[in-house]
C-alpha cells in the first residue's frame, strides 16, 4: 500500500522475506529503497523528523529478520547500484548496493586483482565493510581505502573514514555497532593483470564455493564465526548434526556452517536451529560458537530444543 505521505518510494507493512536470502521475515512498519544517495539522504531526514528507528539491509545476506517484523523504517540499499574502476591506478569506488559478485567481475576484466575471493558471497559491498565479509583466504579490510557514510544523528551529511577507522577485525567493523549507513567505499586494487587470468581465478573460486556449500536451497550463508584455529563446519559434523532439523531449519547435509531454509521454515525456527547447534558444540567441545548472522527484530529468550 501506497503512503499517503513522505518521501518518494515510502511504503507501508512490506513483508521482508522477499528481502532476505533466508525468504523469512515479517513485515516492515516503513520501507523504502532508494536508488540515490539524495534520495536515502531525504529518508534518514524523514525518519529522523519522525522519530523513527531506522534500519540499512542490503543483499539481506547475513540476517535474520524476526518473523514480527520491524518497528520504524527499514532501508534496502540494493537499488543503490553503481561503481567506477581506474584499470590503471587501480582505485575502484562503488555505491553500497553494488552486489560483491560484479564488482569482482567488472575488477577482473578490467585486470585489476584483489577481490577474486568475493565473487560467491551473495552480498553487497555496503554490507561487505560493515561486516569484514571475506573467504577464501581474502577479506575487505585487506582492500578497502575509505568508506563514506551517513550519521544520521548529525544532520545525515556524508563523512569519509579510512580503513584504518574502522576497528577491522575477523568479521567485524565499528560499523556494526554504530549508526553509520554506508553510502559508498573505495577499494585499492592492484592493477596491470591480465584480465584473463584474473578472470580464470575468479570463476574457479566460485566454482569451488558452489560446488562445496548449499547454493539451490535459501541460506545466509556461513552461520557461525570459525573458532581459530577450529572451523566450525568441522565440528557441527563431527557431531554428526548435518541434516539435524528444527521445523523447516535445517543444519545443511552438504556444508554444516550452512543452515538452509528446506521449506516453510520460520525465523524463530532458523534462531531454535542456531542454538541447539550452539548448545551441542559447547556441550562437546566447551567452544561458545559465535554467529556471523545479524539478528533484527524481536526474538524470544528460547532454551535449545531438547
Amino acid at each position: 500500500m501506497a503512503a499517503q505521505a513522505g518521501p518518494q518510494g515510502l511504503r507501508r507493512s512490506v513483508g521482508l522475506a522477499d528481502y532476505t536470502t533466508w525468504k523469512v521475515g515479517g513485515p516492515a512498519d516503513w520501507f523504502a529503497e532508494p536508488d540515490s544517495v539524495e534520495q536515502l539522504q531525504q529518508l534518514v531526514a524523514w525518519a529522523r523528523c519522525k522519530g523513527l528507528e531506522l534500519r540499512v539491509i542490503g543483499a539481506g545476506s547475513n540476517l535474520l529478520v524476526s518473523d514480527a517484523g520491524l518497528t520504524g523504517l527499514t532501508l534496502c540499499q540494493r537499488r543503490l547500484q553503481g561503481s567506477q574502476l581506474d584499470s590503471t591506478s587501480g582505485l575502484v569506488e562503488a555505491l553500497a548496493g553494488e552486489p560483491l559478485p560484479t564488482l569482482a567481475r567488472r575488477a577482473a576484466r578490467a585486470g585489476l586483482a584483489g577481490l577474486e575471493w568475493s565473487v560467491g558471497i551473495p552480498g553487497t559491498v555496503g554490507g561487505a565493510v560493515v561486516m569484514n565479509a571475506g573467504a577464501q583466504g581474502g577479506c575487505t579490510a585487506e582492500w578497502l581505502v575509505d568508506v563514506t557514510v551517513l550519521d544520521p544523528l548529525r544532520g545525515g551529511e556524508p563523512v569519509v573514514l579510512s580503513a584504518a577507522e574502522l576497528d577491522f577485525d575477523y568479521r567485524h567493523s565499528r560499523l556494526q555497532h554504530e549508526p553509520l549507513l554506508v553510502l559508498s567505499a573505495r577499494f585499492q586494487l592492484q592493477s596491470g593483470h591480465d584480465p584473463a587470468a584474473v578472470g580464470q581465478r575468479t570463476s574457479a573460486n566460485l566454482h569451488s564455493r558452489t560446488s562445496s556449500q548449499p547454493y539451490q536451497q535459501p541460506s545466509c550463508g556461513s552461520v557461525f564465526r570459525n573458532p581459530e584455529p577450529r572451523k566450525a563446519g568441522q565440528l557441527i559434523e563431527g557431531l554428526g548434526l548435518k541434516g539435524l532439523r528444527v521445523g523447516g531449519a535445517q543444519v545443511s547435509p552438504i556444508h554444516a556452517n550452512f543452515i538452509v531454509n528446506a521449506g516453510g521454515a520460520s525465523a524463530s525456527e532458523i534462531d531454535q536451529l542456531i542454538a541447539l547447534v550452539q548448545h551441542r558444540v559447547a556441550e562437546a567441545h566447551g567452544i561458545a560458537l559465535h554467529t556471523e548472522v545479524k539478528r533484527l527484530g524481536r526474538f524470544g529468550d528460547l532454551a535449545p530444543p531438547a
